[in-house]
């Protein structure tokens, strides 16, 4: 890698992002393409002079707000994002986060409680660590979540999926209560300086933007363990479900379980897992 990869890929897309795409009038006699400096530290809520600084590599460890804010004004595609945190990470003077003084995080489930994930079968079950990789699962959760995408990739990550995977917009009609409820489990439940939800909220900040950094932000969200979702599936249409959450303390881990919220959801949940009619009943929704 060069010495100011991330200066030339800043400058490059400041440059093929036209004034009209960002919102902004053209204007007479620009003299170069693109957006000019001002007018994306402007759209960016950073200084010219800090913009500079990024883009001649006099500056080469942005924050992940800044790098977030820069990602959101130029319109940069999730591949572009990535990109860009790599760069930052990479860069000579970059100060990667390092996870080794944090308690291990669990990425296993004990063999009792996937016991009680075979013993919920059929029932739509995951079992998350507290930044949301999915740990272990039902047959029925696989039914259920894995046409959506949530499963996909060697490491599936709930909030990363919702975030970053344009198959959840279309997935949860609720996307916006969905982000909030996460992004609250996430910020909550954990140690308030724990390494490994800082390293995902860097990333997650970078990569969503700003959707994902001022819900980050908030300290007056509170996680919720029960409610509702509406989920439109792929094959079985739009669903309504309930969910219970169980912590696991020990492991750090919870168990999250889906029960039908009327019978059109129970009918089409025993379609998808195979089961015969009524293995899953409708729940009354009380709450």
């Amino acid at each position: 890698m060069s010495d100011n990869e991330l200066g030339r890929f800043l400058r490059g897309r400041r440059e093929a992002v036209g004034p009209e795409q960002a919102g902004l009038p053209a204007g007479l006699r620009r003299r170069t393409p693109g957006l000019r400096r001002s007018e994306l530290a402007t759209l960016a809520g950073i200084s010219v002079e800090y913009l500079t600084r990024l883009e001649q590599g006099r500056d080469r460890n942005p924050s992940a707000q800044v790098l977030g804010a820069l990602a959101d004004a130029l319109q940069l595609t999730l591949h572009d994002r990535l990109l860009l945190r790599r760069l930052t990470k990479e860069a000579p003077d970059g100060d990667p986060l390092v996870c080794a003084a944090a308690p291990p995080l669990s990425r296993t489930a004990r063999p009792t409680v996937r016991a009680v994930l075979d013993r919920l079968q059929p029932t739509p079950a995951v079992v998350v660590n507290w930044v949301g990789d999915v740990i272990a699962h039902t047959h029925g959760y696989a039914q259920l979540f894995g046409p959506l995408g949530v499963l996909d990739g060697d490491a599936p990550n709930l909030v990363r999926h919702l975030f970053t995977d344009p198959r959840a917009r279309e997935a949860y009609p609720d996307w916006e209560r969905e982000a909030d409820e996460l992004v609250a489990q996430l910020r909550h439940e954990v140690p308030l300086r724990d390494p490994y939800v800082a390293e995902l909220a860097e990333e997650l900040t970078v990569t969503a933007g700003a959707e994902f950094a001022d819900r980050f932000a908030d300290l007056g969200a509170t996680p919720r363990r029960v409610g509702s979702r509406r989920v439109t599936h792929p094959e079985a249409g739009p669903l309504r479900l309930l969910y219970e959450t169980l912590a696991l303390p020990e492991d750090g881990q919870r168990l999250v379980v889906h029960l039908p919220a009327d019978e059109t959801t129970a009918t089409a949940l025993d379609r998808l897992t195979g089961r015969r009619p009524g293995a899953l009943r409708a729940v009354a929704d009380t709450g």
